[in-house]
């Protein structure tokens, strides 16, 4: 699956406003832990690795260019250790912790969110609290298949535009780098990817 997901910046009033007649899905806490090198190797390309209470996944991007250009962020989630290997030419015959390690793959983030996640329709509305002091919201759709994004981004952002929601906002990680790692940031923004 694919998600394709915009964040917006949202008040109280908006939060309440959209989530009227949602389903309420569930609020949980989770710990998540990014990954990268020292060079950037893998937020530089706009890949995410990360533990989420101790498992591994790889949000790998299926966006084409400069962040400015993009309309949603997309992004192809693999779960599995195999998969994860695979895609950043890890050996398969050690544990994947193990084999980022050796990679020289090292934690550049730790960040504690509690999630309130609603449906309305088929849409996810994400809304984020983060234990750095950060609130964050995301709309987010599912597709099976690449030549569904399209579909789904203008899906999403009829959404903000009947819900008036205009102003885009930033994801939790960029937030994070922007307070406590702004060289990092720097260089992302260089490589189009924030």
């Amino acid at each position: 699956m694919i998600e394709v997901e915009k964040n917006f910046a949202v008040t109280e009033k908006d939060k309440t406003r959209l989530i009227e007649g949602a389903a309420f899905l569930y609020k949980k806490v989770f710990t998540d832990v990014y990954y990268d090198s020292p060079d950037y190797a893998l937020t530089g390309k706009d890949f995410w690795l990360r533990t989420r209470e101790g498992k591994f996944e790889l949000k790998v991007p299926q966006n084409a260019g400069h962040i400015s250009e993009r309309t949603t962020d997309q992004y192809e989630e693999l779960e599995t250790d195999a998969e994860i290997a695979r895609e950043l030419g890890l050996s398969a015959a050690k544990p994947l912790a193990e084999a980022i390690k050796e990679k020289g793959f090292a934690p550049l983030a730790t960040i504690t969110t509690t999630r309130e996640r609603y449906q309305k329709g088929d849409f996810h509305l994400d809304f984020d609290e983060m234990d750095f002091g950060f609130i964050a919201f995301e709309v987010e759709l599912m597709v099976k298949k690449p030549q569904d994004i399209p579909q789904a981004e203008k899906r999403i952002l009829k959404f903000a535009s009947d819900n008036l929601i205009t102003k885009k906002g930033d994801g939790k990680v960029i937030e994070y780098l922007r307070r406590y790692h702004p060289e990092h940031l720097a260089f992302l923004k260089s490589r189009g990817v924030a």
